[in-house]
């Protein structure tokens, strides 16, 4: 008999449940965590980790083409979609197997198939239609004294524009096509959107996006989003935004697009369409609604530790809420299982989230924009360092980029910090320890940064806002 009783069960193997499930393990409780899918959940499969082995395939051959800029020679250079791509599944199948090794390693029982909650410490798992891992326990009722709610989301789908996976994409479609358009058009510029539209520009499709808002990448600063725009728009990349797609007529072979814009209306035409208008947390077919379980916006309602309104059931990751991140799921997870075994851990600053997006371009943030801190009525330092002048970005042959930092005036609190540029998403996380630690501006002037190195560039925002710049 298997078995059925455990301290702690996670519904969902993705980021934020896969290590909740290992923090668990590590603290005594006994662990399971129920998937329906895949070990490692989108993330891991269909998000993330897949769509940056895409992208560096992209910038790989976008080298290639600009050999000569480096005094190199490439002659015929081409790509193979279905290599590409296939490489890209061989780099999430290897995570995929690396998650149920962990699993095994840590003694977390994996219960295959989709789990409802019946009652608080009691959820019954039904056979879902993939195939079950070896060892996995099987469909059935099962007990826990606390139950970590962590499905994640999925594409939000929008009346008019719902996808079809074969003119009208999501993601899923986006991330292994059986070949690479000639044009694309994307709907919705936030991540998620601006890195596709970067990876199809790059291997050559004619990409239109198309951003209801006023600016694309919507939470960025607007300083860091308007270079990154000047970018974009100089790679070919045609950016309509306040403006909205209110129809889409499919062919044969094409979709045509009805974009209304600024009071008038055009039409465009493209090979394909990707719809990636923001997700929406999986709180469907959980039993959510006769358990009382509060929800809002289509995401869990939860309290700073991840307790719902229901005792003994808790929520962490994309569906209990923005900003919808891996890695804010799994600090989410690890804060909300320490507080059941009452360490008394900090409850999750969201200011200090750090956000990457992994287009060409790299963008990258945390704390407040400069807008933000306005709004706030705080007075405020900013610096600003570009790239022209860093001797590692220029020998890269990397020099457009920009480094942009937001002090409080009164105190030297770092308020903020924005970044455009090459490798950007591996330096902003310098900035979010300084914000941890609650470093000030006297703290940063007074470490030294390696040269010749990017990360020197972070220094000199911070002189510049002081007025003692060195190198520009």
């Amino acid at each position: 008999m298997a078995d059925t009783s455990f301290d702690v069960l996670i519904i969902g193997s993705g980021p934020g449940g896969y290590v909740t499930a290992i923090r668990a393990a590590q603290l005594g409780f006994k662990t399971a965590i129920v998937e329906r899918d895949y070990l490692g959940g989108i993330c891991l499969n269909w998000g993330c980790i897949p769509t940056k082995a895409l992208l560096r395939s992209a910038e790989i051959f976008h080298y290639m083409q600009h050999a000569k800029d480096y005094g190199l020679k490439a002659d015929n250079i081409a790509y193979d979609p279905a290599a590409v791509v296939k490489r890209s599944r061989a780099v999430a199948k290897r995570l995929n197997d690396g998650v149920g090794f962990l699993m095994k390693k840590n003694k977390v029982s994996v219960i295959w198939g989709e789990a409802a909650i019946d009652a608080p410490g009691k959820v019954t798992v039904k056979a879902s239609k993939s195939e079950a891992p070896k060892g996995a326990l099987p469909p059935g009722a099962y007990q826990a004294k606390h139950i970590i709610i962590a499905t994640g989301a999925r594409p939000r789908v929008l009346p008019g524009l719902e996808p079809d996976k074969k003119l009208v994409w999501t993601y899923f479609e986006a991330m292994a096509p059986p070949s690479i358009p000639k044009s694309l058009l994307v709907i919705g510029s936030g991540a998620i959107g601006i890195e596709f539209a970067s990876f199809y520009r790059t291997l050559g499709a004619e990409v239109t996006v198309v951003e209801v808002l006023p600016q694309i990448l919507p939470v960025e600063d607007q300083e860091i989003q308007t270079f990154a725009r000047k970018s974009f728009e100089k790679q070919g990349i045609k950016i309509l935004t306040s403006a909205k797609v209110s129809k889409l007529d499919k062919k044969a072979d094409s979709v045509t697009a009805t974009i209304e814009e600024g009071g008038k209306t055009q039409t465009i035409t493209a090979e394909r369409v990707i719809s990636a208008v923001g997700v929406v947390g999986n709180i469907e077919n959980l039993g959510l609604e006769k358990l009382g379980l509060k929800t809002e916006r289509g995401c869990v309602v939860v309290d700073p530790f991840s307790k719902t309104n229901v005792p003994g059931i808790y929520a962490i990751g994309d569906v209990s809420g923005p900003p919808m991140l891996a890695h804010k799921a799994e600090h989410e997870g690890v804060v909300c299982i320490e507080a059941i075994k009452g360490l008394q851990p900090h409850p999750m600053n969201k200011l200090l989230i750090p956000g990457c997006t992994y287009c060409s371009p790299q963008i990258a943030s945390v704390g407040l924009t400069e807008q933000a801190a306005k709004d706030k009525k705080i007075d405020i330092r900013v610096g600003r360092f570009p790239f022209v002048g860093n001797g590692k970005a220029i020998a890269l042959g990397e020099d457009q980029g920009l480094v942009k930092v937001i002090f409080d005036k009164k105190t030297g609190q770092l308020l903020g910090a924005h970044m455009v540029g090459v490798e950007v998403t591996e330096l902003i996380q310098g900035y979010v320890v300084a914000m941890n630690l609650e470093t000030t501006e006297e703290e940063l002037m007074h470490t030294v940064f390696p040269h010749p190195t990017l990360s020197e560039m972070m220094k000199e925002a911070v002189l510049d806002a002081y007025g003692r710049v060195l190198n520009m």
